[in-house]
């Protein structure tokens, strides 16, 4: 049951009242003027009576509950005062004066008295009701007395479609119980008798707690013990009258139909109350728990992105080269797989958390919550220069990979020539210092020694054409070991003996031309043909073996890693690919926030091209922020008057993380803000205050009966504990919750 407060309307009970007043058809008082003046024919009538008594007392009981005490008899246990004080206190919220406790008449009387000018003061002129009559237990004038109670308290301050009171009531079962076959509440009596209308009320708003399909209309006993029985045992509504006392009249009691059917209409309204409070807390709720979890995928996403980049860039400054090409190949290939495989996911994860980072800023701003600081370190500028650091780290990276791989394959180009030009001069050297040593010419003819003679020369002039090939051996070995090839060693090894073997034929080609000449004075005359032959042979030889070099050369040369016609790589284009699509995807997201802020806000189009013209005409750089003096200079422009302590109020709100920067998403949201209206925490408050019954706490046993599970356990897990002076175990503090919700206090 819920208590029923005064209003400051004032009107007179009784019969000689008049005047008009609230609602349609007539005023309050002239209603009562008639009730009077048929109450000194009719009330005394034994079956009316009977049904008053019954209603007014159990209507007195649901109050009198609250304060742990009931009555018995309605003309007894009202003659000292003492419980219709009580009453008044309870069913008003407010306090009386103190009673007397002395047991004489004059006290009994004096508090009657108290009750009955507690009673005018709230606008109800009594007339013929007295204390002594109630002291002396006059059963017209106190059932006369719990009437006028029950009219200023529980119907009075009843509303429908601009009809009050008793016509407010009377509309309002007209409208609920229309749909229902059988069913014509045209009055608070016989339209009452059949049981129908009081199932129809409980079925309208409880319909699990009725089956009205099973009702008959000729067993009126039957329908109204129903609906007592379950008004009492769901809806908290004591039972006030008997099924039998209804049927067996020809005209049930008005006042004890309309004091009934009134505990209906403040049963269902108070839940009506209480359902749209809850939607309210269900939509704040949702809000703040949908947001959380932005904040919390936020948080994770970042710490992902933040030890992915941590992991890679150790590996991206690895700079150890490699001893050969193939190594440093394939460290190219798990650089390219990076590019292809790795990287990209993580780009969309950057741009991706960049975008709930933006959303939740704006839903933040939409609710009217505090904008989000995520934890230290995991800023979006912080993750942006952690990136920069990665790009740069990937960039050094590829360029020192490149220049490897050139000097390696330079080094194996000089790797490869030095073998072919010492496997070339191996191979002619091949037999030359057995020939040399040879003393074939000892038992040779003159022509023989001329033709060794000449083939002497020949071999001289070789040797002479061969010294440019061992300086070249020479001289790429000495650059092999600059250039700290790997395998050094084994050039250097075989460089050597290449330069000892040639300085053993200069030696051995002086002593047999030595030999030959001491010998060719003895048979000069021989050999002249074949030394013709190899002076023209030699040079061919020489030329052959060249040309043999030269082709070679060509080759090698031609499988140099370098493109010539340009710098530019596959993974450059598909670098600059994946930075199109990610500013594709921010500006898309800037887009798709600007929507979700005019249609929250009720933006028109004309006011969001207004907004953008505006803002473009002061984004003097054209970069889609600007910096403090110019947004100030467009706060000017739009009449605000601005000095220093102002702005800076308007900057911490536009620019909370204190960047410098001012974006168009910002501006809109800062405009918007100052012209439309949203939930506050005073709301949310208000809306805790009627789910509590009006207690300045809340139990979790309320919050489990009126919100959904999820959210119940939500405001459960997060309430303090409430420390007012009226708490009780277990009391909830939803003032200091609500507040926190909108950053004005710590959650």
């Amino acid at each position: 049951m819920v208590d029923y407060h005064a209003a400051n309307q004032s009107y007179q009970y009784g019969p000689s009242s008049g005047g008009n007043g609230a609602g349609g058809g007539g005023s309050m008082g002239d209603y009562m003027a008639q009730e009077d003046d048929w109450d000194r024919d009719l009330l005394l009538d034994p079956a009316w009576e009977k049904q008053q008594r019954k209603t007014f007392t159990a209507w007195c009981n649901s109050h009198l509950r609250k304060a742990g005490t009931q009555i018995e008899n309605i003309d007894e246990d009202f003659r000292d005062g003492l419980k219709l004080m009580l009453l008044l206190e309870v069913i008003s919220g407010e306090r009386l004066p103190k009673p007397e406790r002395g047991k004489m008449r004059v006290h009994k009387i004096n508090n009657v008295n108290k009750a009955l000018d507690f009673i005018a003061s709230k606008g109800v002129k009594l007339v013929s009701i007295g204390a002594e009559e109630i002291v002396d237990g006059n059963a017209k004038m106190t059932l006369g007395m719990i009437w006028t109670i029950i009219l200023r308290f529980a119907i009075q301050d009843i509303s429908v479609e601009e009809t009050s009171a008793k016509e407010g009531l009377l509309l309002w079962c007209q409208r609920k119980t229309a749909p229902y076959k059988n069913v014509n509440v045209q009055n608070f009596h016989i339209s009452w008798k059949d049981g129908l209308a009081f199932n129809a009320l409980i079925h309208r708003h409880r319909p699990e707690l009725i089956e009205y399909d099973k009702l008959r209309k000729d067993d009126p006993v039957t329908n109204l013990n129903n609906a007592f029985e379950v008004a009492e045992k769901y809806l908290d509504i004591p039972k006030m009258l008997d099924a039998e006392d209804i049927v067996g009249t020809l005209r049930p009691d008005e006042k004890a139909i309309m004091t009934y059917v009134s505990c209906f209409y403040h049963a269902f309204s108070g839940a009506q109350k209480a359902e749209t409070a809850a939607n309210r807390i269900c939509k704040v709720l949702a809000v703040n728990q949908e947001n959380e979890h932005l904040m919390e995928d936020y948080e994770r996403l970042a710490s992902d992105l933040l030890e992915w980049i941590r992991r890679t860039i150790p590996w991206l400054e690895d700079r150890v080269p490699q001893k050969t090409i193939q190594e440093m190949q394939q460290k190219l290939e798990d650089f390219r797989d990076y590019r292809r495989v790795h990287k990209p996911p993580k780009v969309q994860e950057k741009c991706q958390l960049e975008i709930n980072f933006n959303t939740l800023q704006t839903k933040l701003r939409l609710s009217n919550r505090p904008a989000f600081m995520p934890s230290e370190g995991r800023m979006v500028s912080d993750i942006n220069n952690c990136w920069q650091h990665l790009e740069q780290a990937e960039k050094g990276y590829e360029e020192w990979l490149l220049n490897e791989i050139r000097r390696l394959e330079r080094l194996d180009h000089l790797a490869e020539k030095f073998r072919q030009k010492a496997s070339i001069h191996e191979a002619w050297t091949d037999g030359k210092e057995a020939m040399l040593k040879h003393r074939d010419y000892e038992t040779a003819t003159l022509s023989d020694i001329k033709a060794l003679i000449r083939k002497h020369e020949a071999f001289e002039s070789d040797l002479a054409a061969h010294q440019d090939r061992v300086e070249q051996i020479a001289a790429i070995a000495q650059e092999l070991n600059e250039l700290d090839y790997y395998d050094s060693h084994n050039v250097n090894t075989r460089c050597q003996k290449i330069c000892d073997q040639w300085d053993a034929l200069g030696s051995l080609t002086h002593s047999r031309r030595e030999a030959l000449e001491k010998t060719e004075k003895q048979l000069e005359t021989i050999d002249q043909l074949h030394l013709e032959y190899a002076k023209r042979a030699a040079p061919f030889n020489n030329w052959m073996e060249s040309a043999m070099e030269d082709l070679q050369d060509m080759f090698i040369v031609h499988t140099i890693f370098d493109n010539k016609h340009t710098n530019y790589t596959m993974e450059h284009i598909r670098v600059g690919w994946e930075q199109l699509l990610t500013t594709i995807a921010r500006t898309i997201n800037e887009v798709e926030n600007q929507i979700l802020t005019r249609d929250a806000k009720g933006i028109s189009q004309e006011q969001m091209q207004e907004f953008r013209a505006s803002f473009n005409h002061f984004d003097k750089k054209q970069t889609g922020s600007m910096d403090p003096d110019d947004f100030r200079a467009l706060l000017i422009s739009t009449g605000y008057s601005l000095g220093d302590a102002e702005f800076n109020r308007i900057m911490s709100v536009v620019d909370p993380n204190h960047s410098g920067l001012v974006t168009f998403q910002a501006f809109i949201d800062f405009m918007s803000r100052e012209t439309t209206d949203t939930d506050t925490a005073d709301q949310v408050i208000a809306s805790f205050k009627v789910l509590a019954g009006d207690k300045n706490f809340i139990t979790a046993e309320e919050l489990r009966r009126e919100l959904p599970p999820d959210q119940a356990e939500y405001c459960i897990a997060r309430m303090a504990p409430y420390q007012g002076s009226d708490a009780v175990p277990g009391a909830l503090d939803y003032k200091s919750f609500s507040t926190a919700l909108y950053g004005e206090s710590d959650l």
